[in-house]
């Protein structure tokens, strides 16, 4: 087990459908309201091992961001049981989380508050982020008036430095300009050649996939259909999207 980053045994996550926002919220005080049950993952086991690079691949709605809210903590299964082994940061919502009043600078130092580094820690890493996310003189201006691009920028920054064992990116790779993308991913390629990080990478993009992932995790209507090489599991993944006739 010491050798294991993720695994996940027997999970199932389903979600209660309601018919409007006024029934959702009258379920908080009526359990027995009118809902449908919608099973988003469905009974999903396996596992990867430290310093694995892995590709969850699907279609739209088939559950891989799901998947990766469960293992980060942000959503929790209805059955089954899930271990990590080692310090997590996801890029999920890579936009979201700013206050938007303060500067970039600022936000580098609430955020990596919010994680537990202590003001000295901070302060040695912050010439390091500043200087990878490119943002140049706006680091000091409010985060409100930046663009999106900008803002995915300075999340994709704060994330990648955080030093953790194991990074779950979940179709963050547009960020800014193609200078600054390419930047992202050879600092990302060297952490894998180097074996120092697990990478869980949910993505529609073949290329992003055989870039960096050995393996991939092809998720259709809530179960793993398919557990291979990444070569492999695209084929199979090209197969159902009906590409392959």
């Amino acid at each position: 087990m010491n050798d294991i980053a993720i695994q996940l045994k027997n999970v199932t996550k389903t979600y209660n459908l309601y018919k409007n926002e006024k029934a959702r919220a009258l379920s908080i005080f009526m359990p027995n309201i009118s809902h449908k049950e919608k099973v988003v993952l469905d009974d999903i086991s396996f596992s990867i091992k430290k310093g694995e690079s892995v590709a969850i691949i699907g279609k739209n709605g088939s559950g891989k961001s799901t998947l990766l809210k469960l293992i980060t903590g942000v959503s929790e299964a209805n059955n089954g049981k899930i271990i990590t082994n080692g310090k997590i940061s996801s890029i999920i919502e890579i936009n979201s989380g700013f206050d938007l009043e303060f500067t970039g600078r600022e936000n580098i130092y609430i955020k990596y508050s919010m994680l537990g580094y202590s003001q000295k820690q901070i302060k040695e890493l912050e010439p390091k982020i500043i200087e990878f996310t490119d943002l140049g003189e706006y680091i000091d201006q409010p985060v409100k008036i930046y663009s999106s691009g900008m803002r995915a920028r300075l999340g994709f920054t704060i994330y990648i430095n955080t030093n953790p064992d194991i990074l779950l990116i979940d179709e963050a790779f547009s960020v800014g300009d193609l200078e600054f993308r390419e930047k992202c991913y050879n600092y990302l390629k060297k952490l894998v050649e180097k074996n120092k990080i697990t990478l869980v990478i949910v993505t529609h993009s073949e290329k992003i996939a055989l870039q960096f992932c050995k393996r991939g995790l092809l998720i259709s209507n809530g179960k793993i259909v398919c557990d291979d090489k990444i070569e492999t599991v695209i084929e199979k993944y090209r197969e159902l999207l009906g590409k392959n006739k």
